[in-house]
Formats: structure tokens, C-alpha cells, sequence
């Protein structure tokens, strides 16, 4: 019966390679309008930005209830006023146990630190197997996993359990689950839009982080003061919903849907040769995005149909070892920059709503609804940041600067962050540009730039294994922020944010050496093309 639904749709036109949800629509649509003339090309690149952009939204959409809930976790009992069976001196009644400890932060620390090192040891291995598995399948079967784990959190509550090891079992599954979102979704991003400038794409794009966090601390901070496990609920709920669609329209690589790779290489004109290349400039080296017979970019005759499994036999070009990766120029160098990049956000995302509680009189859920200021800074941040590396060509020098700005910026959050509303917010939404800028830039641009690096020498695409080395070192680092946070913030916040000043310091000397190459070979540039003095005599 399959076979002859396949028949079915071969017969009328429609790809035998496309997901489920496109060959319905392709035949829908010759059916209703078969002289309707499309770009084939621009309508499946939108809409794989849109359903990219949307799946990873989701997965930060899961993340950012836990730093909302845990205001209520653990609170200050002193202010509100205690139910008639309890008994007096207790000022633990109104946490959650088992929360509801002079340590709390600690444990809420082992939370994230649960969550974040399961995430970034796994990211090394999830890179390898992004690039040997059908992405569609990845990225539908990681959300729905990654959902479970969510909707697990919240039904802790539901069920009335208080034992530690549960909640830090599921937060290990939901690291490990969560790990499909970023390699699936950048490679997938990267090779449909082939060797063109990917800054100002990749930065609008990157938002979707934002945009989750938003979200996600929105719907957790409607329900956290009447029943904080629906701030779990109701996130999970939508990331099933939305694996649902990627995996009935979600075209990973364009030979799914017929389309060659010579349409989406913009550096290729009807009369170029095969020996045309492209370059992009990352640091100090040339990124060569030569088309060879070995890219995974190039369209293979091996078929791969709704009939294939997610792990199949026949080798697939591209995939590149974790030892060969790293030893591309400059993967080092942005990944552990990005290690002290994202201690710095994701200690802002797990702990920021936490520390506008304890610094100002504000609600949990008002705290909450402002620390979204700062993810709005972080959309701007990311696009700002993008722009600049595609108009100056030196990612490097961009990160730099915004690493410099960042660091009187937290020293001015932390003296006068309290004193108003309005400059509480103003500050934290230049924050965010400042933090999120460099982040968004590195795990996106930099990291597709870097997977087609010149140095793979034919196997240049290994964006998923690279993407997730970089983002794998970053997420140490974001796993070790929270956890530090939650120790010294129990002696002063100043102190937190004293750390949070000395590592963005060292994210921004990490990168010294390649921004100083580039801005020696934009000098160079300069020199050669300037008109050369003729003296006569």
C-alpha cells in the first residue's frame, strides 16, 4: 500500500525525497493550480529559516522555566503569612522540599549543573551523529524527547514528589535530549544557504534563542505563583506540537526536494567554471568553499526516501572526525572564548529573575517579566553583531569590541541596576546586545564558517561535528556559570558579578590574536589595492 501512494505521488510530479507534509502540499497544489510558477528555491529556503527558527525557539522555550520556578522553590517565608498548622519558628514552611534548606541555592545550582554538563558532554558526540543521520528525524525525535523531560519536571509537583534525585535525573535527560537542537538546526540552515554571507542571516536567525527565552519566562511566570508545574506544562506541550510539523515539512538538504546545489552558491554565475571559489575570512585564514565531489553539498545519486531509516548503510560524505575538526585554524581559540561567553549568559538565564527578587521589592512574577529586557538586548545584540561581521569581514575584531563594552556595563548594572525601573531595564537591554552579541555570532556564522574551512581539503562540510565542538566547550562553561553562581551568590551578589567581569576579561583575550591577524590583513588589503605612486622624473 506505501508503495503505491509513493507511485501515486511520482506519478503527479511530486518528490519521492520530501517529507510527508511537502509532497501533500506539492500534490495539492498541482491539483488546484497546476500552472502556479514559483521560485522553488527562495520559498523552501524561507521556509526552512521559519521552521529552523521555530524549533530551536522551542527548545529554549523548555529551558527558561527552571530560573522562573525557583523564586517559588525557594523563597523568603518572613513576608507572607504562614497557614494555622504551622509551627512556630518555621521559616522554611513555604518552599518546596527539597528546597526548603539554608543551602537551597546550591541545590538549585546542581540543577542547571545537572542539565548543563549532561548537555555539553553530550553535544561532542551528538555534532558526530548529526552528520551521519536523516536531520528531519533528529531534530522531530530530540524535541519530543527533550518535551517528555519538560513536561517529567513539572509533573514533580503534580505527584507531590520531593526526592533531589529525581529532579536532577530528569534535568541529566533533558541536557542530553536538548543537544539535538543545535547541530541539527545549524547544518540544516548552513547547507541551504550555501557559501552566502551568513552574519546578518545567522544573527537574525539566532534570535530564536531570544525569542524562546521570552516566551518561555512569559508562560512560566503566568503560572508559577498559582501552580508552578503548568510553567513546565504547557512549554512541553508546544515543543510537541511543533516536532510534529518539522517532521512533516522540514526539508533538511535541498537534493530532498530536487533542488541543485549550483542554485544556492550565490558566487556562481551561469559562465563560472568548476575551479570558482569563494572565500571567507575567518581571522587569519581563508575559508576555500571550493565545490568538490567529496562536499556533502553536492548532490549525490544515493536516494534517500521516506522509506530509509534514521541510521542508514551506505557512508555519507562530509562527516569528519572530532580530532580533524579541532584542528582547524581558529576552532580552539572561539571555542574557548565562547566557553567564558556563555558562563556569562547562561548565568544571566538561570539566575537573573532570582537576583531582581533579592535586589528590588518586585513580585516573582514581575522579576521574571523584567529579566525578559535583557533577551530583547539579546536579539538586537545578535543581528547587531552579525551586520558587523558581514560589513567588516573580521568576526574576531567584533567580538572584541563588544567583549570590551560588556565589562562597565555589568559593573554598571550591579551599582545602579536598583535604583529605578527604567534604568533597570535600560541597562539590562544593553547588556544583552553586549553578552548575546559575540555568543549569537560565534555559535552561528563563525561556527558554518569554520565547517567549510579550506584545511578539510574536499570534506568541506562538517558544520554539525564543528558547530557542536564550539557549542560543547561553550555549554561547559555555561554549565560551570549557574553552578559558581549558586555558591557565591549565597555570600554576595557583587561577587557574581565580579566573576561574570573577569570572564567576559578572558573571552576577549582569547581572541586577541585572531582579531590583531585580521586587522592586519585588512590593512594589507588596503595597501594592495590602493593606486601605486609613479615618481617622474
Amino acid at each position: 500500500m506505501r508503495r503505491k501512494c509513493f507511485k501515486l505521488f511520482k506519478m503527479n510530479g511530486v518528490s519521492r525525497d520530501a517529507p510527508v507534509g511537502i509532497q501533500c502540499l506539492q500534490k495539492f497544489s498541482s491539483w488546484m493550480c497546476p500552472r502556479l510558477q514559483i521560485n522553488r528555491l527562495r520559498w523552501y529556503q524561507a521556509s526552512v529559516l521559519v521552521l529552523t527558527y521555530f524549533t530551536y525557539m522551542t527548545y529554549h522555550l523548555t529551558r527558561k522555566p527552571i530560573s522562573v520556578v525557583k523564586s517559588i522553590l525557594h523563597q523568603n517565608c518572613s513576608g507572607l503569612t504562614p497557614p494555622p498548622d504551622i509551627r512556630p519558628g518555621d521559616d522554611q514552611w513555604c518552599n518546596w522540599a527539597p528546597f526548603n534548606t539554608h543551602d537551597a541555592n546550591t541545590l538549585l545550582g546542581t540543577l542547571d549543573s545537572a542539565f548543563l554538563f549532561c548537555y555539553a558532554g553530550a553535544m561532542f558526540i551528538s555534532g558526530m551523529i548529526a552528520e551521519r543521520v536523516d536531520l528531519r528525524y533528529f531534530l522531530s525525535l530530540g524535541m519530543l524527547v527533550s518535551a517528555v523531560f519538560c513536561y517529567l519536571f513539572g509533573l514533580g509537583r503534580t505527584l507531590d514528589i520531593h526526592d533531589i534525585s529525581f529532579y536532577l535525573i530528569v534535568q541529566a535527560g533533558a541536557g542530553i535530549a536538548q543537544t539535538t537542537g543545535w547541530p541539527g538546526t545549524v547544518a540544516i540552515v548552513g547547507k541551504w544557504f550555501g557559501n552566502a554571507k551568513k552574519g546578518l542571516i545567522f544573527g537574525l536567525w539566532n534570535s530564536h534563542t531570544s525569542l524562546g527565552n521570552i516566551l518561555g519566562t512569559i508562560t512560566a511566570a503566568k503560572y508559577v505563583e498559582y501552580d508552578w508545574s503548568l510553567s513546565f506544562i504547557y512549554p512541553a506541550l508546544i515543543m510537541g506540537v511543533v516536532a510534529f510539523i518539522v517532521f512533516l515539512f522540514l526539508a533538511p538538504e535541498p537534493k530532498y526536494v530536487g533542488i541543485t546545489t549550483e542554485r544556492i552558491s550565490p558566487s556562481r554565475t551561469s559562465h563560472s567554471s568548476d575551479e570558482d571559489v569563494s572565500e571567507v575570512i575567518v581571522g587569519d585564514q581563508a575559508a576555500s568553499l571550493r565545490h568538490s565531489r567529496y562536499s556533502a553539498n553536492t548532490h549525490h545519486s544515493d536516494e534517500v526516501t521516506e522509506e530509509t531509516g534514521l541510521l542508514s548503510n551506505r557512508p555519507r560524505a562530509g562527516a569528519v572526525s572530532l580530532t580533524r575538526a579541532l584542528a582547524i585554524p581558529g576552532v580552539i581559540e572561539f571555542s574557548l572564548s565562547l566557553f567564558f561567553a556563555k558562563l556569562v549568559s547562561y548565568t544571566f538565564l538561570y539566575w537573573l529573575p532570582m537576583y531582581i527578587k533579592s535586589s528590588t521589592n518586585l513580585t516573582p512574577k514581575q522579576s521574571s517579566e523584567l529579566s525578559t529586557a535583557f533577551d530583547v538586548g539579546g536579539v538586537v545584540g545578535a543581528a547587531l553583531a552579525g551586520l558587523l561581521a558581514d560589513w567588516a569581514g573580521c568576526p574576531g575584531v567584533v567580538c572584541v569590541g563588544f567583549y570590551a563594552l560588556c565589562v562597565p556595563t555589568l559593573l554598571a548594572y550591579l551599582q545602579w541596576g536598583a535604583t529605578t525601573y527604567i534604568l533597570n531595564v535600560c541597562l539590562l537591554v544593553v547588556a544583552g546586545v553586549l553578552v548575546n552579541g559575540p555568543y549569537a555570532l560565534i555559535t552561528t556564522a563563525v561556527s558554518a564558517e569554520l565547517g567549510t574551512h579550506s584545511s578539510l581539503a574536499g570534506d568541506a562540510q562538517a558544520l554539525a561535528t564543528v558547530t557542536a565542538i564550539i557549542d560543547g566547550t561553550g555549554s561547559i562553561g555555561a554549565a560551570v556559570g549557574p553552578q559558581m553562581a549558586g555558591l557565591v551568590s549565597g555570600v554576595s551578589w557583587s561577587y557574581v558579578f565580579y566573576m561574570l567581569v573577569i570572564c567576559d576579561f578572558l573571552a576577549l583575550v582569547l581572541l586577541l590574536r585572531i582579531s590583531m591577524s585580521e586587522i592586519a590583513r585588512i590593512r594589507q588589503e588596503r595597501r594592495l589595492a590602493s593606486p601605486r605612486l609613479v615618481r617622474i622624473e
